[in-house]
């Protein structure tokens, strides 16, 4: 069985999360700058059996694309072509920063650690994962 790798890309840091290989829980990866995440993504898909990589997809209230969608199309394109052979899925991603700042407040982290944007994108493509599992009831 494959994992499934959620991706909430932002132009300058890229937040992961990953699931176990049976898809029951999904976990914080890692952040990485986003100039290097398709090296990273090579490696990582070398190493793991990955089936599917869910793209976060910024939309606004209205349901339309935001501003920041303008950098998410070239890479999924880009994702296409590296992994022909991994299904590639974008995911509403709306809310997931504040939803991951809340519950690194209600966690009882420092303020200095809750500042820390690498962990709100890390914990950010975490949220993305375990909505997108129970979207598809995975």
């Amino acid at each position: 069985m494959g994992r499934i790798l959620a991706i909430d890309y932002g132009s300058k840091r890229v937040g992961l999360a990953v699931t176990d290989p049976l898809k029951i829980l999904a976990t914080g990866l890692t952040t990485i700058h986003s100039k290097d995440l398709i090296e990273y993504l090579e490696k990582y898909c070398k190493a793991e059996n990955v089936e599917i990589i869910v793209v976060g997809e910024p939309k606004q209230l209205n349901n339309q694309q935001s501003d920041s969608a303008r950098f998410i199309e070239p890479f999924v394109k880009h994702l296409q072509k590296k992994f022909p052979h991994i299904a590639i899925e974008r995911f509403d991603e709306r809310f997931t920063s504040k939803i991951a700042q809340q519950t690194m407040l209600i966690g009882g982290l420092k303020k200095k650690d809750r500042q820390n944007k690498e962990l709100v994108d890390m914990m950010s493509a975490t949220i993305i994962l375990q909505d997108y599992m129970r979207f598809k009831n995975i």
